[in-house]
């Protein structure tokens, strides 16, 4: 069973994040999309129910670890999923710092609908 709570999808490439949104929304999860840190930081404080977010790493405003960071300390309950394509640096290093700021779970873009499936379904467990 799907959880009702909508997951807050922040990446700045809105073709990645509408697909993203596309791939949750058609497994029967409902989603909020944020362009940025900042943003999607708004959105939760008028959404308490959101449980989970999907962030990018690399955006403008506030990327990603200094995100994950805020999340932390601000709503420890929300379940984080940090993805990454690494821009100039290897991916895995942006996602290692992720995971040592707060990151439940990484993944490394390009990723298969699957992957990111898994993903959500374990977190909800």
């Amino acid at each position: 069973m799907k959880s009702n709570d909508p997951i807050l999808v922040i990446e700045d490439e809105e073709d990645i994040r509408q697909m993203i949104c596309d791939i949750l929304e058609e497994d029967g999860y409902s989603t909020v999309q944020a362009s940025n840190g900042n943003e999607g930081l708004q959105i939760l404080r008028k959404t308490p129910e959101i449980r989970m977010v999907i962030t990018d790493l690399i955006m403008p405003e506030k990327e990603g670890i200094a995100m994950i960071s805020e999340l932390r300390k601000d709503f420890p309950w929300i379940r984080i999923v940090a993805i990454s394509g690494g821009g100039i640096r290897i991916p895995e290093n942006y996602l290692n710092r992720a995971k040592a700021v707060g990151a439940d779970a990484t993944l490394c873009k390009p990723f298969e609908s699957c992957e990111l499936l898994s993903i959500i379904d374990e977190l909800n467990r």
